[in-house]
């Protein structure tokens, strides 16, 4: 069975408690890990879950995990503005790293983790948790396998009619979370995208990105919100809530539209498309997709089967067999860092209002 990992979770928000947690706990009783230690800067937050779960000790500073020689691995469940400091610290210390999405708040960031990564020979992981997803690896293999043809088009669609979360919070401040919709929900249609084409190398970006429909938080109308279910009117709100672009690629050109809030309520605008020569695949975000074909001169569609599974539980249970294995997982920080460059890039084109064109 080998070594048994201590782990500490560093971070104890919504993220925290609905995956890494009861995961690492489900990998507790399966005898692989035990949980040491659930962190949190508000420490009341920390020892509500450490009671919750019935696993670990509630502390308040991460330094205090990541500096006890019997920790093995982190996972890293703070706001963005945290995740380079910790990431960092925690590999200096000699500890593995489940970061989640987005890497940080911009693309320099993220290349100080990843050079931190390459100095000291550690695991650095992002929580793109679609990699392990089932249809997601599915459509990966249908296209390795050439069964759409030439890829010449993707379509990515992340809307929502009024879901801007916690308003006011860290989730609408620049500063602390790099961005709004892209760097929060374009991040996994972006990588889904990429991974299932094989993370071809981008050329250019072309995007817009508006703060309209929050940046009036007093008069912002809204029936929940999925992180904090209120308004902070003393708060910050600088980020975008919708975005919309073009990205070349080595292969299939893609296109983006994404919104936490728009005024379009009907619909289901959550989805990946794959356009190629002998066929086109959609994916519904979170369920299962569709392939569209001719077959004996006729039109016609099906819907593979596969094996589903729990992809955070995958994703998590993946991160501690590679600390004992050596492999590199697809979520490694050399492959998903290509996004946060492509994200950046789309920043970066919005506020200088000009195509960004990749050189390397």
């Amino acid at each position: 069975m080998g070594k048994i990992l201590n782990i500490g979770v560093i971070g104890c928000g919504t993220i925290a408690n609905s995956a890494h947690i009861p995961n690492y706990k489900r990998l507790q009783e399966e005898g692989k890990v035990k949980i040491k230690y659930l962190c949190d800067i508000i420490l009341e937050r920390a020892e509500e879950a450490v009671k919750k779960w019935g696993v670990g000790v509630a502390v308040k500073d991460y330094k205090d995990v990541i500096n006890d020689p019997e920790i093995d691995a982190v996972s890293v469940c703070t706001p963005n503005k945290m995740h380079r400091f910790i990431s960092i610290d925690a590999m200096r210390a000699g500890k593995h790293v489940l970061c989640e999405k987005p890497i940080a708040r911009n693309y320099q960031e993220a290349l100080d983790m990843q050079k931190v990564q390459h100095e000291t020979g550690m695991t650095l992981n992002i929580g793109v948790v679609n990699r392990f997803n089932g249809a997601v690896n599915k459509i990966r293999e249908i296209i390795a396998a050439g069964d759409l043809g030439e890829i010449y088009q993707t379509n990515v669609s992340f809307r929502a009619h009024r879901s801007i979360p916690g308003l006011g919070g860290d989730f609408t401040t620049k500063e602390i979370a790099g961005g709004g919709v892209l760097i929060d929900w374009g991040v996994h249609y972006l990588d889904i995208a990429m991974y299932c084409l094989g993370d071809p190398k981008t050329k250019t970006v072309s995007g817009v990105a508006y703060s309209k429909l929050g940046v009036d938080m007093k008069n912002y109308v809204y029936e929940g919100m999925w992180a904090e279910d209120k308004k902070d009117l003393n708060g910050t709100y600088d980020v975008d809530d919708y975005v919309t672009g073009f990205i070349r690629t080595e292969g299939s050109s893609i296109t983006f539209n994404g919104a936490w809030a728009q005024n379009i309520g009907s619909g289901s605008y959550s989805y990946v498309q794959f356009l190629g020569t002998k066929a086109g695949i959609h994916l519904q975000y979170g369920g299962d997709f569709d392939v569209y074909t001719t077959k004996d001169g006729k039109l016609y569609s099906y819907r593979p089967e596969y094996t589903s599974g729990d992809m955070f539980y995958k994703e998590i249970s993946d991160f501690v067999d590679c600390i004992k294995t050596g492999k590199k997982l697809p979520s490694h920080i050399d492959t998903v860092i290509v996004t946060a460059k492509m994200m950046q890039g789309i920043y970066d084109s919005s506020e200088q209002n000009r195509e960004i064109v990749f050189e390397d």
